[in-house]
């Protein structure tokens, strides 16, 4: 066997024990793409209620929610998570996406006494997986294991949340480096006892697609509105005025999108490119924005589709560069 197909086995062999871990007991990992922001101020609670989509006075201290930062046609800048520390609101967010949030709310930050500050020492510790509460109940103790969804509290040095972020059981570990240093190390060595391991991102985005989770940046547009990526559990439909709102308010009473996201289940084995054409009797009625091999569903695909191709079971046709296939039409999560 050459070495390419060493290598190629071996990563086959890795991803399948990470994605065992992730559905059959926990798999743990770093997200390094994820940045924490500290907000304070007098002011941060309604500045920033003002500006997302969820409602952030009614979020109290040691819970966190969703939300999102639009345009003010409702197209997204960011999905963050916040959580309310009591003293201070954490913004969650995606390293790519932090940049046009900041300019989002700093544009809007006139007279508030709100002050922003960039963790940089602080990691993201996601641990997702059936025994997840299980595993943080023997890093952190059973307050933390006992923790209900979009629940957290402070144990030691860390900040741990029980935070379904990919649908299914999920926590999220925050600590300063040097902490979460060794609160990897606790993993490893239990890990084997425990069923559990590190995992890599190409098993977590598997997850991410048989859920149906849209990321922004890869599943939207600059142009896509909230509702198309049915982001619906990161906005409020009760509370008050806050940028975008009222695109979102229009959309939901009148019900004018004419693009949503959907699943395609697709045949065969092949894993289209990502941005082939989507196809229903010759016509183009969206791409492919993510696409992987489950090991349990085959091969998915996730496209913000025109309201033609809506319907479950459509069949529809995926052109990309090496050919077509062919696919059908699936409500979410698969």
């Amino acid at each position: 066997m050459t070495q390419t197909g060493d290598k190629r086995d071996s990563a086959k062999s890795d991803f399948d024990a990470d994605y065992h871990a992730l559905t059959a007991a926990a798999g743990y990992r770093v997200a390094s793409e994820r940045i924490v922001v500290r907000m304070v101020g007098d002011d941060r609670v309604p500045f920033l209620n003002g500006m997302c989509s969820n409602d952030i006075k009614q979020l109290a201290p040691g819970s966190l929610v969703p939300a999102l930062l639009l345009t003010e046609h409702a197209h997204v800048v960011a999905e963050v998570y916040v959580w309310n520390k009591g003293d201070a609101l954490l913004i969650e967010a995606d390293r790519t996406t932090w940049p046009g949030a900041r300019e989002q709310l700093e544009k809007f930050l006139v007279a508030d006494d709100v002050e922003m500050e960039e963790l940089d020492g602080t990691a993201v510790i996601d641990i997702k997986g059936p025994s997840a509460a299980g595993v943080v109940g023997t890093i952190a103790g059973q307050a933390a294991a006992s923790l209900a969804p979009w629940k957290h509290l402070a144990i030691g040095n860390a900040e741990i949340a029980n935070l379904p972020r990919l649908g299914g059981p999920g926590f999220t570990v925050l600590a300063e480096n040097d902490s979460a240093a060794e609160i990897v190390k606790n993993l490893e060595r239990g890990g084997a006892a425990l069923g559990i391991r590190e995992v890599g991102a190409e098993a977590l985005e598997v997850i991410r697609i048989e859920n149906g989770v849209a990321r922004i940046g890869v599943d939207t547009g600059p142009k896509t509105i909230a509702l198309e990526a049915r982001m619906q559990s990161a906005i409020s439909f009760s509370k008050g005025c806050y940028v975008g709102q009222e695109t979102i308010e229009r959309a939901t009473s009148r019900g004018g999108l004419k693009k949503r996201l959907f699943g395609l289940r697709i045949i065969g084995s092949r894993v289209p490119e990502l941005n082939a054409t989507v196809t229903l009797e010759g016509k183009d009625v969206g791409r492919v924005t993510s696409a992987a091999l489950s090991p349990r569903l085959g091969v998915l695909g996730l496209s913000l589709l025109h309201h033609s191709a809506w319907e479950v079971d459509t069949q529809v046709t995926i052109e990309d560069a090496r050919g077509e296939l062919k696919a059908a039409v699936s409500d979410l999560p698969f």
